[in-house]
């Protein structure tokens, strides 16, 4: 089945647009976890942020922060969630890179956050030089 973003894109399914441009445009979400609930999304098609292309990351954040500054001076949100999942055990739902803006309010009722607790150091400091080997 052909990518629902992709559909969107090319005009095969309806959408509330907010922006574009040559790389990236911007959709309000269906299914909003708060009014104002924005999507950007790159036009190239990469199924997460292992496959997409470096500049297009980029144009995503760009967007979003323009996007960010018109959600903040159109609804006067106290807060701001951006939230980009990779990978059914991160939540994705659309495998199609893409970023969510979610204006927040004190008192929302929404929550995403997790219980912290203290990590054991010398754990973090073994897998933080495995990362860091990694690093290209």
């Amino acid at each position: 089945m052909p990518c629902v973003f992709c559909r969107i894109r090319d005009g095969e399914i309806p959408s509330v647009r907010v922006y574009e441009d040559d790389r990236v445009f911007a959709i309000m979400d269906i299914n909003p976890v708060n009014d104002g609930h924005v999507l950007v999304i790159p036009r190239r098609h990469g199924a997460d942020i292992f496959e997409s292309d470096a500049e297009d990351l980029a144009s995503v954040m760009r967007a979003a922060q323009k996007i960010a500054a018109a959600q903040r001076a159109a609804l006067a949100p106290d807060g701001l969630n951006l939230i980009q999942s990779n990978g059914a055990a991160a939540s994705q739902t659309v495998f199609h890179f893409h970023m969510h803006l979610i204006p927040r309010w004190a008192g929302d009722g929404k929550h995403l956050h997790w219980k912290l607790a203290p990590g054991d150091a010398a754990g973090i400091e073994a897998v933080g030089a495995k990362i860091r080997q990694a690093v290209v």
